[in-house]
């Protein structure tokens, strides 16, 4: 398993723990939303590594989207909602066996 899915797995774990209603509403308010700058480090540094390994992401994207417009209240829950279904679903994903990038030879 690479390091992409495993940050897919825990960002999503993350996100989903985000979304239960009254829980993730004390923890982001508890945290002074600190708790949203952490997730949108993590998801990107998911993005880049999924980017590396070329694999989907789209999970990661919408985490990142997430994090920034999160602090509006129905809209961040459903935003945090979606992207740990989203990281979810791309983190079980097989990853597909892709040719390498052609490499051009300079003469």
């Amino acid at each position: 398993m690479t390091a992409s899915k495993v940050l897919k797995w825990v960002t999503g774990a993350f996100e989903l723990c985000l979304a239960i209603p009254v829980v993730g509403a004390l923890i982001v308010l508890g945290s002074s939303y600190t708790v949203l700058v952490v997730m949108l480090i993590l998801h990107a540094i998911t993005l880049f590594l999924s980017i590396a390994n070329r694999e989907p992401k789209y999970g990661s994207i919408l985490g990142i989207i997430t994090s920034l417009v999160a602090w509006v209240p129905f809209l961040g829950w459903l935003m945090h909602l979606l992207s740990g279904i989203f990281l979810m679903v791309s983190a079980a994903q097989k990853s597909k066996e892709l040719p390498p990038p052609p490499y051009q030879n300079f003469q």
